[in-house]
């Protein structure tokens, strides 16, 4: 299982309910790493999708507490058991964590990798993702050159998690 983040330098995700940058080389990489494959998501980053619609050529599992939610043709959870019965259900190496906070949040330690792109620009967040470099269990796998896009540097940087918990 592994998880796709796009991060500031103080490892910001999120501002208002929104991406903080969008930078279409990381899209197109996002999109190579997650079709065909099973995405875990919460309902608010489901609403930040166009039209609010699950993700096209991918299994999506989304985890809500509106037990009302739906979201056709999609996997919707409502609690924590439910989502981890679910992704037990599907290949390990075939599961993305795509967001948001509270999602990354509960699945980071079950994660055995963490696929970043970290974006140098200075935006305010009102959403984090936990620092990896300050946790001992994630090393650095591997760094891509500074690219550039619109004005925007970037890179991206792949994680290893050296112990990842059982689902």
């Amino acid at each position: 299982m592994e998880l796709i983040v796009n991060i500031t330098p103080d490892w910001g995700i999120g501002f208002e309910n929104r991406l903080l940058v969008s930078i279409s080389a990381d899209l197109r990489r996002f999109r190579e790493l997650t079709t065909g494959k099973t995405v875990v998501l919460g309902r608010k980053t489901l609403a930040t999708f166009p039209g609010g619609k699950p993700l096209k050529n991918r299994t999506n599992i989304i985890l809500t507490r509106d037990p009302a939610f739906c979201a056709e043709p999609a996997v919707v959870v409502h609690d924590e058991a439910a989502l981890f019965a679910a992704l037990r259900s599907y290949p390990r190496g075939n599961i993305a964590v795509i967001g948001g906070a509270s999602v990354y949040a509960l699945l980071l330690d079950y994660c055995d990798s963490a696929r970043v792109t970290k974006t140098y620009v200075d935006a305010p967040a009102d959403r984090f993702f936990p620092n990896l470099d300050a946790r001992e269990n994630w090393q650095i796998r591997r760094v891509s050159e500074l690219q550039e896009e619109n004005g925007l540097q970037f890179q991206f940087i792949d994680y290893v998690n050296l112990s990842p918990k059982p689902l």
